[in-house]
């Protein structure tokens, strides 16, 4: 069974055996059968755990003594400590699931979460990097060099952080510290991620998942495996193929070793690069930069609004986004209108 931290495996093994059996069955459910993504299992597993929680505290023993009231209380207590609305919304999802799951697998005896209703959310518009400014981000790598040596892999090591954006300090006569082929190699690797994250529009964990073999550099396309484990192929420009090649025929080469297998993005020790240090990438390159707060999903957000403003149809970027719904593609239309309003407002004597 997956948990997330300490606090819910702890939780989970005081709770009764049988809603242990259940957390256990409804996990393998949503990995096996409903093929959701790890990050999913985590969270709804977590809720669940702390449903469980709430109903033992509230004298339920099993699974099947649950009912509407006690997942209502549940929800109701979050709130009270302070919940956000998006995360009330997905506990409340959670619990819809699970109850369907344990009515259908004969652990209680009707849905008791089917009037539940979902607490309304207010969606924020995601914050998008003008075009100059991604590109400041992308050529970032290389205008200053590396000053320390590093690591890879969870947490990131200095070599996988990018260079603070201050010059490195001057040896004896002026002259710049070496940079050694290692520490180039790091440089067209930061430089292809940075590309491809915004040529794509892929999921940080999507571009780190991606295999040598998924780089047709003939088609200038990349075969992406997104959620629910479904394939999808997305086409990359020539500035990204540049620095992809320079990667796979400079940088690769440097830094692969006996555990680098077919992976195409590599950390410092040459295993696959991991995305918790690719986000500290990005974010390190945006602040040395002096650009906004960036992380890859930012890259992800500001291409599908740059499609959209240079006149892509919303059915184009939902399929190259890898979005199964129409719905979580449209936010990027609210976004482009927003910007086009604070151009108007800008620009025109009479706004």
């Amino acid at each position: 069974m997956s948990s997330r931290g300490p606090g819910t495996r702890a939780t989970r093994q005081a709770l009764p055996p049988a809603m242990r059996d259940a957390v256990d069955g409804f996990a393998v459910h949503l990995a096996q059968v409903r093929n959701r993504s790890a990050h999913t299992v985590r969270a709804y597993v977590a809720d669940l755990v702390s449903l469980l929680d709430h109903a033992v505290r509230m004298g339920c023993t099993a699974p099947a003594e649950l009912d509407l009231g006690v997942l209502r209380s549940w929800l109701a207590k979050q709130r009270t400590t302070g919940a956000a609305s998006s995360s009330s919304a997905r506990r409340a999802a959670a619990a819809r699931t699970f109850s369907g799951w344990a009515h259908r697998s004969g652990l209680l005896a009707m849905d008791v979460a089917a009037p539940l209703a979902t607490p309304k959310t207010r969606r924020e518009l995601p914050v998008v990097l003008r075009a100059d400014q991604v590109a400041t981000l992308v050529e970032a790598p290389g205008r200053d060099r590396p000053t320390t040596p590093g690591d890879d892999g969870p947490p990131a090591g200095p070599r996988d952080a990018p260079s603070t954006g201050a010059p490195s300090a001057p040896t004896t006569g002026g002259a710049s510290p070496r940079v050694g082929p290692a520490d180039e190699a790091v440089l067209s690797r930061d430089r292809a991620l940075l590309e491809l994250l915004y040529a794509t529009g892929a999921r940080i964990s999507e571009v780190c998942g991606l295999d040598t073999t998924d780089v047709d550099r003939e088609r200038r396309v990349v075969r992406v495996l997104g959620k629910g484990n479904r394939e999808r192929t997305v086409p990359y420009g020539l500035p990204a193929q540049r620095a992809v090649d320079r990667w796979l025929a400079v940088g690769r080469p440097e830094l692969a070793g006996p555990d680098s297998g077919r992976a195409l993005f590599l950390g410092a020790r040459g295993g696959r690069l991991h995305p918790t240090t690719a986000r500290r990438i990005v974010a390190g390159y945006a602040r040395a930069a002096g650009l906004p707060p960036t992380s890859p999903h930012g890259l992800r957000h500001s291409a599908a609004t740059h499609l959209l403003d240079g006149g892509a149809d919303l059915r184009t970027v939902q399929e190259l986004l890898g979005h199964s719904s129409l719905a979580s593609t449209q936010i990027y239309t609210h976004v482009s209108v927003e910007r086009l309003r604070a151009a108007y407002r800008q620009a025109h004597p009479r706004a």
